[in-house]
C-alpha cells in the first residue's frame, strides 16, 4: 500500500515560514547539543548542563523585559553561569555539585524576579511558558544567522579541543601527565556547553533543554563502542527527534483543531522512548583506559 506524503505531512507544512525557521534553528540546536552532550555525559557533568539550562532562563526572562534578542539573553546568562561554576576552586569532585547547585539557585531566583517584572511592568503574556518550555514555531526568522553563528562557534571549539577534551574526560590524571591543561579544557568545555544550552533554550525551553542535551548523548553512549561514533550517532538522533517532533507538532493541529501540541513535548517523549529502547541494546561500554592511552600516544588519534 502506497503512503502519500500528504498522509504524513499536514497541509502547509512544507511551505510554512515558521516551520522552515524551526527546522533550521531546531536542527542546529539539536546537532550542537548532541555533540557537546557526549562529552558532558562522559565527564559526569550532566547536572552542570541541567543547571546552565535552568540558569539561562534568567537571561531569557531578561530579554523579554529589555526587549532584546532572546538568544542573546539566554547566551549571556549561560556564559556567566559557566564562568562562575568553573572559576571557583574545587578540591574534591563532590564540591563541583555544591557550586553548581548554588549557581543554579541564584539563577532561578533571578529568573523568578525577571518574570515577575515581565508580567507586572510590561504585561508580557506567555513569557514564562516561552522561556521555560519553548515555542519553536514562534522563533523569529531574524534569529537564524545568530543561532547558526553560535552553533558553528560551539562546534569549532569542540573540534579544536577534541583530543585533549576526550583524554581529560576519560582520565584527568593521565591528561595532566601528558601536558593537557585540564582546568583550561574544563573551562572551555563549559563555554561550549553554555553556547549549546542557549540554543536549546530558544527551541525547547530552558526547563526541557537537558533532555535535548543529555538524551541523545546517553542513547549513543549505550550503543556505540567508540567515542567518535557516539558523537556521530548522538548528532543523528538529536536531529531526528527534533525534526520528527516539529512534524508531529504541526500535524497535531489537525488532531485537535486549533490546539496544537508543543514541539518540546514530542521531542522529549521521543528521546525518552529511544532511551528506554536503547536499554535493551547489548551494551559494549567504551574501554576507558585503552582509549585514553591511545589518545595519549604520539601520532595516534584513532578513537
Amino acid at each position: 500500500m502506497n503512503i502519500s506524503v500528504q498522509s504524513i505531512v499536514g497541509p502547509g507544512f512544507l511551505t510554512s515560514e515558521p516551520v522552515h525557521t524551526a527546522v533550521v534553528v531546531g536542527g542546529g540546536a539539536a546537532l550542537v547539543s548532541a555533540v557537546i552532550g557526549v562529552f558532558t555525559v562522559m565527564r559526569g557533568q550532566s547536572f552542570a548542563g541541567h543547571a546552565l539550562a535552568d540558569v539561562s532562563s534568567a537571561g531569557g526572562a531578561a530579554s523579554f523585559l529589555l526587549g532584546i534578542n532572546p538568544l542573546l539573553g539566554f547566551l549571556v546568562m549561560a556564559v556567566l553561569a559557566a564562568a562562575g561554576m568553573e572559576m571557583v576552586r574545587i578540591r574534591r569532585a563532590r564540591e563541583r555539585d555544591l557550586v553548581t547547585g548554588v549557581v543554579l539557585g541564584a539563577g532561578l531566583g533571578l529568573a523568578a524576579l525577571f518574570l515577575y517584572f515581565d508580567v507586572t511592568s510590561h504585561s508580557t503574556t506567555g513569557a514564562a511558558i516561552t522561556v521555560m518550555f519553548g515555542s519553536m514555531f514562534a522563533i523569529p526568522a531574524a534569529i537564524v544567522p545568530a543561532a547558526l553563528a553560535v552553533g558553528a562557534g560551539s562546534l569549532v571549539l569542540v573540534a579544536v579541543l577534541y583530543r585533549p577534551l576526550l583524554l581529560s574526560s576519560f582520565d584527568p590524571e593521565l591528561a595532566a601527565v601528558q601536558g593537557v591543561r585540564v582546568r583550561l579544557v574544563g573551562l572551555l568545555h563549559l563555554l561550549a556547553l553554555a553556547l549549546a544550552v542557549s540554543l536549546c533554550a530558544i527551541t525547547v525551553g530552558a526547563i526541557l533543554s537537558t533532555a535535548l542535551l543529555i538524551g541523545p548523548a546517553a542513547i549513543a553512549l549505550r550503543i556505540a563502542k567508540r567515542p567518535g561514533r557516539a558523537v556521530l550517532l548522538a548528532a543523528l538522533i538529536g536531529v531526528f527527534v527534533t525534526w520528527t517532533g516539529i512534524l508531529l507538532a504541526w500535524d497535531s493541529y489537525y488532531w485537535t483543531p486549533g490546539h496544537g501540541w508543543p514541539v518540546s513535548f514530542f521531542v522529549v517523549t521521543l528521546i525518552f522512548a529511544l532511551y528506554v529502547a536503547a536499554g535493551w541494546w547489548p551494551r559494549s561500554p567504551v574501554r576507558v583506559r585503552d582509549v585514553a592511552v591511545t589518545l595519549a600516544a604520539p601520532g595516534r588519534g584513532e578513537v
